[in-house]
Formats: C-alpha cells, sequence, structure tokens
C-alpha cells in the first residue's frame, strides 16, 4: 500500500497499524436518506485507508496522498472552532467529535491513501470514519457501530456543514458482502437481505470532474424537500413543527396526492422524486429478495431519471454518462453515485460483459467529452463488509 510506504519514508519506521473504511454505491433511494426515507446501499471492496501510530504529544500529523496541499496538524485538545476550508476539516471536525465524547490525551501521525477517486462514493464519510478508528485506537477507545455512525454525520454537519442524512455512513459500518442493506432512516432500523440471484459486479464510472457537496446545490435542494413537506402539512391543515426538523416523510402519501398541484413548481418536483423513490426502494427490496436483478437495475434506471428530471441534479457529464449506460447492453441498471453533483456513476452490470461495458462506455463518454482524456476511469468492483472498528491491521 502506498500509505505504509510513505509512512515509512517520512517516519523512518513502520506504522502502528493501518485503518480502513470501505467505499460505498446506494442503488435505490437518492436523496430521501435527509428525508427519513428508505435507502438501499452496498460497501465497496474498494475504500480509504489510514497508516498510523500513536503520537505522544497529542498532536496530530496528517498526511493525504489525495490533495495538493498534503499536510495538516491540529493538537487534540485544541481544534480550531471554525473550519480551515482544507482536506484535514472532515478530520478536525472526527476529533472534535470524539473528543465531546472521551477525553483524548494521545494524537496520532498518520498517512491517507484511497482507491478510485473522490466524488461520489462518499469517501468523505470513509475518511472520517476511518479517522475516528484510528484515533480512537491510539486513546483505548472501543467505538460501538452507532456511535460511529452518529459522530461521523456529526463531523460533517456541525463543523464541515454539509447537511447530510446518515446513509453514507451506515452505509460503511453495517454493509455486509453480498447483501444489500435496507435501512430505514426514520427509526435507524435495518435489514441486510443476502443476493441469491446471478452473479453481479457494481461498475463505477468516474466523470473527472470532482465536488464539494457544501458549495453545490445539495443544501438547497434539502430545504426545498423541507418547504414542500411543510406546505403540504399545511394545506392539509395537519400539524407541523419547525421548518428545520420537517421532512416529507412526515407527509401521508394521500395528502401528497391531494395537494401536490398546489406546490410551486420546484416543490412539487422535489416532493415527486421524494414519493416514487420510496416506492422503488420498496419495490426493489422485493425484486432483491428474489434474486431478480433485471427487475432492481430497472428501478436503479428509474431512480437516474427521477434524479434528474424532478431532483434536477446533474451537471452535463454525468448526464451523458448515465444516458450511456442506458444503452448499454450488460448493464443491468445505473445512476449518478451520490448527490450527483459532479462525481460519479454507478452500475450493476453482468460480470461477463464488465470489461466490454468498461471500454464501451469510456469510449463513448471521452467522445463527447475528449478534454476528460486521463481524468475519466471506470473499475469494477465487488461488495464488502462494513468498517473494522477494531483499529485495523496492527504491524
Amino acid at each position: 500500500m502506498k500509505c505504509t510506504d510513505l509512512y515509512f519514508q517520512l517516519y523512518h519506521k513502520e506504522p502502528e497499524a493501518i485503518a480502513f473504511c470501505p467505499l460505498r454505491v446506494a442503488p435505490l433511494g437518492a436523496h430521501i436518506d435527509h428525508q427519513n426515507g428508505v435507502v438501499h446501499a452496498m460497501a465497496l471492496d474498494k475504500g480509504i485507508y489510514i497508516a498510523y501510530s500513536r503520537k505522544m504529544s497529542g498532536i496530530c500529523e496528517i498526511y493525504s496522498l489525495q490533495f495538493p496541499e498534503k499536510r495538516a496538524q491540529f493538537h487534540v485538545s485544541s481544534i480550531p472552532q471554525e473550519k480551515q476550508n482544507d482536506f484535514a476539516d472532515h478530520l478536525r471536525g472526527a476529533a472534535k467529535e470524539l473528543g465531546e465524547k472521551y477525553p483524548l490525551r494521545y494524537g496520532v501521525s498518520c498517512v491517507i491513501d484511497g482507491e478510485l477517486a473522490i466524488g461520489g462514493l462518499s469517501s468523505s464519510a470513509a475518511v472520517i470514519i476511518a479517522f475516528l478508528t484510528a484515533l480512537a485506537k491510539v486513546n483505548g477507545i472501543r467505538l460501538e457501530q452507532w456511535e460511529t455512525i452518529k459522530m461521523a454525520k456529526a463531523a460533517e454537519n456541525k463543523y464541515v456543514g454539509v447537511n447530510c442524512g446518515k446513509l453514507d455512513q451506515c452505509a460503511e459500518v453495517l454493509s455486509k458482502a453480498n447483501h444489500l442493506l435496507c435501512l430505514d432512516c426514520a427509526d435507524d432500523s435495518y435489514q441486510t437481505i443476502a443476493w441469491t440471484g446471478k452473479p453481479f459486479v457494481i461498475g463505477v464510472f468516474f466523470s473527472g470532474l470532482e465536488r464539494s457537496l457544501a458549495t453545490s446545490a445539495y443544501n438547497l435542494r434539502q430545504d426545498e424537500c423541507k418547504a414542500a413537506g411543510l406546505s403540504l402539512l399545511a394545506y392539509a391543515g395537519l400539524p407541523y413543527g419547525k421548518f428545520r426538523d420537517t421532512v416529507l416523510r412526515d407527509v401521508p402519501r394521500p395528502v401528497y396526492e391531494e395537494y401536490k398541484d398546489r406546490l410551486p413548481g420546484p416543490f412539487k418536483c422535489r416532493a415527486t422524486h421524494y414519493f416514487t423513490e420510496l416506492e422503488r426502494t420498496q419495490k426493489g427490496s422485493e425484486a432483491w429478495k428474489k434474486g431478480d436483478i433485471e427487475a432492481y437495475g430497472r428501478l436503479i434506471f428509474e431512480s437516474g431519471r427521477s434524479s434528474i428530471e424532478n431532483y434536477e441534479c446533474g451537471c452535463p457529464e454525468l448526464i451523458t454518462l448515465y444516458g450511456i449506460l442506458t444503452e448499454t447492453d450488460g448493464v443491468y441498471g445505473g445512476r449518478f453515485s451520490g448527490a450527483g453533483f459532479k462525481g460519479c456513476c454507478m452500475a450493476l452490470m453482468d460480470p461477463g460483459k464488465a470489461e466490454e461495458i468498461l471500454a464501451k462506455v469510456g469510449r463513448a463518454y471521452l467522445r463527447a467529452y475528449p478534454q476528460l482524456e486521463g481524468k475519466y476511469f471506470g473499475a469494477a468492483c465487488g461488495s464488502a463488509d462494513g468498517a473494522d472498528l477494531g483499529g485495523g491491521l496492527t504491524r
């Protein structure tokens, strides 16, 4: 691993351990986790690695292979109250959350490396979870799954400033290989459903464009969903609370059907996406239980279309990539991965046609966007277990 080699070059010793957190895809449930919807997810067999050792001084010394600035440093007892607008903000947020619950005496020296590109696979949640695992380990803390999920989510919400739901963190902690994670974000209940159908692989198609959720329309879309929910409840004469606490899951489906045409255009579109996506996850669970990859894939394509038309996310490059996937033999289903504001697409693919699919999609995409040659790439992945919160592999 590059991170272990670089760690040795920097510190002239082997790291004490390596923390790992997988990346994730979410085939169904697009954009509804923050509205307390039901979402589907799988962890990938690719992810974020952190080679690390304890620092007795309490300083966290971080080197990242993925960012131009590469280095950052802070003390566990004096984390800046405001984000510093660099790659280490996610780690500062993680340390702050951990330090508010547990006394932190030691810091870490660490080198971070990631497989696959950032943008769309929730590398931000993965690096937070891996760093939480490492910092907890050197301080003698054993984190539980839901404790980690909540801390990681809070780090993004409160420190970084991204109003993400809990899908990413749950997918990267709770997933099981060859299973589908079905999470109800209203009450955190979940099940993992084993796959019994014919084999598939997970395709990841990176557009070549990186993005930051904090500066995209991601937060605006959430506000539009809340506004739609509040309006529908008001039209129906139903009780409602504060704007910030309102979600579309609070709205009964019959209320949406009766009053949707009274909503302003954007609010109606967001509500329409929510209710149709919730229905797709329900149908998808049944298709998965039956091992029907074709039916499940069709639902993924429908989700992708609704994300474009109703949720109105996706840049021209990603929309083009999605369109190519819909026309490629051997792709059961595909859509934007993540928020859809740049980043990548994911797909479930016939493993026997995977190499052909990767080549065909790449050629078609680069014909449309030749300037992204060298930045675009496609990869085939398998599913994996969630993160090992025990601290990783001790060397």
